[in-house]
């Protein structure tokens, strides 16, 4: 038995990509018979999160602006100290970083370097904090022992800030998972957006796309589910009005997320920029629903010719792009588009990641002496 501890940079409290890897991350290495701590900022979160793992966390929220987003984090030394000696008690035989130079609850643990260090970086595009913290992340990053990158734009963006090599795997998910509850289709169409309510994710340009369709054919009008929570809300809700054929569903649970995906007619994934690999993506094709996804590098990469791409941050084109998809959608292209995401399962990325862990740990015995 191996025991692992993921460290994850963002609150488990507030849904994310790199949040949600760590949980699958911690479930698919619980199925394999290790050992595993999760530990992560936020100690007023008392759920109980979808994970056999324990599960630590350390530290008063405080939300940043980051890449045109905001990170939910912990600027707590004393935090960052007390997850530290967790992470020591826990004894852990690698220790398993997630967007590790983000503030401040991996530093502690991560300049002791007391276990081989593996870090996944997830983020992409460059911002004055990458340039006005080179010499900290220089230091930070000679206690990385395997340096991971989620796409290759997320390579690009920490070669760039950092004298680190990386390994470009992918974000992993639970495929299956995507599937346990029964598919149905709704009678009229109904177009499902799921993301973080900020300006760069394009919420807005849907809600604009899906007027624009019901002015022009009133004969045949869409409804919009928009899943999610985040500080374009007030504003998406001026935006839409009264209009009856948009639902604001917030922030909701995995397990009814997964549900949702199963009973659209049709998911966006609509951002302009700044997503290093799109596991929005995969997760509808999983679902086996047709996919409109914005032309950008993360989202056409991991679409892999099974979505229909639309100029980003035009309605116009989205809602052409939504008749497209519709009409294209056949029980052929919808299962193609399904094995194309099992590609990227969570197995098949943890079984990269175990030798990696061992190349963590052949590392870590060489170099831990040289400072």
């Amino acid at each position: 038995m191996r025991r692992v501890a993921l460290v994850s940079a963002y609150a488990l409290s507030v849904p994310g990509g790199a949040q949600e890897q760590v949980l699958a991350m911690s479930r698919e290495l619980s199925r394999r018979g290790h050992e595993v701590l999760v530990v992560a900022p936020d100690a007023s979160d008392h759920a109980r999160h979808d994970t056999p793992a324990r599960v630590a966390r350390f530290g008063p929220l405080i939300s940043l602006p980051a890449n045109g987003s905001r990170a939910p984090l912990t600027l707590s030394p004393r935090a960052s100290r007390a997850a530290r000696r967790e992470i020591e008690a826990f004894g852990p035989d690698v220790v398993h970083y997630h967007e590790p130079f983000a503030p401040l609850i991996a530093w502690s643990s991560l300049w002791r370097h007391r276990a081989p260090a593996l870090a996944t970086f997830h983020r992409s595009g460059s911002g004055p904090a990458l340039r006005l913290t080179r010499p900290l992340l220089g230091a930070l990053s000679r206690r990385v022992d395997v340096a991971v990158a989620v796409s290759p734009a997320a390579a690009a963006t920490w070669r760039a800030a950092t004298p680190l090599e990386f390994e470009v795997l992918f974000n992993g998910f639970e495929a299956d998972r995507y599937v346990s509850y029964p598919r149905e289709t709704p009678e009229r169409t109904t177009i499902l957006f799921v993301g973080r309510l900020e300006e760069r994710k394009g919420a807005d340009v849907v809600v604009r796309a899906l007027a624009l369709h019901n002015a022009l054919h009133p004969a045949d009008p869409w409804s919009l589910q928009v899943v999610g929570d985040g500080p374009q809300r007030e504003t998406l809700h001026a935006l839409a009005g009264a209009d009856a054929a948009v639902t604001f569903l917030g922030a909701v649970s995995d397990e009814d997320k997964r549900r949702h995906l199963r009973g659209a007619s049709v998911v966006v994934a609509a951002s302009t920029r700044g997503e290093s690999f799109g596991l929005v993506v995969l997760e509808p094709m999983a679902s086996e629903v047709p996919v409109v996804v914005s032309d950008i590098d993360g989202y056409r990469e991991a679409a892999g010719g099974h979505a229909t791409l639309f100029r980003p941050g035009d309605p116009a084109p989205l809602e052409e792009a939504i008749r497209v998809a519709l009409a294209r959608a056949t029980p052929a292209t919808l299962s193609g588009a399904r094995e194309h995401a099992r590609h990227w399962s969570m197995a098949s990325l943890m079984d990269r990641y175990e030798e990696l862990y061992e190349r963590a740990s052949e590392t870590f015995s060489r170099v831990r002496s040289s400072y």
